[in-house]
């Protein structure tokens, strides 16, 4: 990214330094134990992609295997990984807000010390997220040889291998049935990306959308962000009112960016549904313990580890994540209940037949639009 006076907006290096810095250490496994996790992780990955395709039928038969790679990834592998993600997403952005700093009040000091601390303040909300993800479908990122990707232009499935022994060693579940059940889940959002070619582009579509709508002045940004903060520790000025258990991404929000983040989060919530619904769908084949590791899961998500990982939570709106979970899962079984899975795919044929907000809440009407009584037309 072109930098105006030698500094960048976001001092990436310096987020990948301070997140490996201050990210928890793993648990304590010998290195056989490790050479052990990540061998199997690989093979159930590999497994898990079988089974995910022959449930939800969203690869034709005859489809040639995807080449889009699996790695196992440490913590700051999954730092690494996202913060390029990042990079990527937010280049045209902060191109922007760049372009207009050097005219604004205070430019010369954003330009000095700006980019830095951006920095450590990304690299901090990573070291916290990075000791919490199991696993991801990493899309944005460019490929390079450190991260590989598909030769289709990138992705590539994340697992962080410290973070599922952790969880499973804290659940009491059994080792291989944990790590085939996250397999199962993160596979389907593979899935998801392999089989649906435009699913990427929209997706990055809506987030440049979101991004293009703010505000391009750099030092209402910061003075957005702060009101935001004060709001969330109670110290906003008397009389104010009506943000209360808003997370401080909902409060930074433009009203253009609330109508994208609404598409955002009607997509985000199928698709993390729909893998917490082919996980459960397929675990009683492959894992026999399935029950018992969502009953202690979906507590474990609820709950979080205690007062500062809710606080926290409620600030990076990962409770909205959560809700994402339990609607898009509501909105896919009764989807499928009502007209089978191929009826269900229909949701795969293009943004238009992609669920709303609304229909996520009433999977009816999505049904009612997509699946026309008696003409069998898709919308």
């Amino acid at each position: 990214m072109t930098s105006i006076g030698g500094a960048e907006m976001v001092d990436w290096n310096l987020a990948v330094t301070t997140a490996t810095r201050l990210v928890r250490p793993g648990p304590e496994v010998s290195r056989d134990e490790a050479r052990a996790v990540v061998a199997e992780l690989r093979e159930y990955a590999r497994t898990a992609e079988r089974h995910v395709r022959e449930f939800t039928r969203m690869i034709p038969e005859g489809t040639a295997v995807d080449d889009t790679p699996v790695l196992v990834v440490d913590r700051a592998g999954w730092v690494k990984a996202n913060v390029a993600g990042f990079r990527e997403l937010l280049g045209p952005l902060l191109g922007k807000m760049q372009e207009r700093r050097g005219a604004t009040p205070g430019g010369a000091v954003l330009g000095a010390f700006g980019g830095k601390v951006t920095g450590v303040e990304l690299g901090m909300l990573l070291s916290f997220l990075a000791s919490r993800v199991l696993g991801q479908y990493e899309t944005f990122a460019p490929v390079t040889r450190e991260l590989p990707g598909s030769t289709a232009g990138g992705g590539r499935l994340l697992l962080v291998a410290p973070n599922i022994v952790h969880v499973e060693r804290e659940l009491e579940a059994h080792p291989q049935d944990f790590r085939m059940w996250v397999c199962l889940h993160e596979e389907t959002h593979r899935t998801q990306f392999t089989a649906v070619p435009w699913l990427r582009d929209h997706l990055q579509g809506e987030i440049q959308s979101f991004l293009g709508a703010t505000d391009m002045d750099p030092m209402t940004v910061l003075e957005r962000l702060r009101e935001a903060a004060q709001s969330l520790a109670g110290a906003r000025p008397e009389g104010e009112r009506g943000d209360e258990g808003r997370s401080l991404v909902e409060l930074v929000q433009t009203p253009e960016q609330r109508e994208v983040l609404g598409r955002l989060t009607a997509v985000m919530s199928l698709l993390e549904g729909h893998a917490d619904y082919v996980m459960d769908g397929v675990g009683p084949e492959v894992v026999p313990s399935v029950a018992e590791i969502r009953e202690k899961f979906q507590r474990r998500r609820a709950s979080g580890a205690g007062r500062l990982d809710t606080a926290l939570r409620k600030l990076l709106g990962l409770d909205a994540k959560l809700r994402q979970y339990r609607d898009g899962e509501r909105f896919v079984r009764a989807v499928v209940d009502q007209v089978g899975m191929d009826g269900f795919n229909r949701i795969w044929t293009s943004p238009n037949t992609l669920p709303t907000k609304g229909e996520i809440a009433k999977p009816a009407d999505w049904v009612a639009r997509v699946h026309r009584k008696g003409t069998g037309e898709q919308a």
